[in-house]
């Protein structure tokens, strides 16, 4: 593959990473914080959500600062499965 494709394909991976990966994570600590705060539920959500801009602002610049996209991806991921395993066992109504 040319090097110029290769790399515009690099570029575009991380930007779809840092928006929509950024949010996804973004959403999901959001919705962590809110259920793990120990706090009314209108300050639980308003201290989880004024949170996930600052964690929408990590998370791009934690895929642009990574060594690859794939690299980037993966934190992603594994950041994303973190913070759904805390929501998953703090829903109410969830097995757990």
């Amino acid at each position: 593959m040319n090097t110029p494709i290769r790399h515009r394909l690099a570029v575009a991976s991380r930007a779809v990473a840092a928006i929509g990966g950024g949010y996804a994570v973004a959403a999901l600590s959001a919705a962590a914080i809110a259920l793990w705060w120990p706090a009314s539920r209108a300050e639980a959500a308003l201290g989880g959500t004024l949170a996930s801009f600052l964690v929408f602002a990590g998370a791009v610049v934690w895929v642009f600062a990574a060594r690859s996209a794939a690299r980037a991806w993966l934190g992603l991921a594994a950041a994303a499965l973190l913070l759904g395993a805390l929501v998953w066992l703090r829903y109410p109504g969830s097995p757990a």
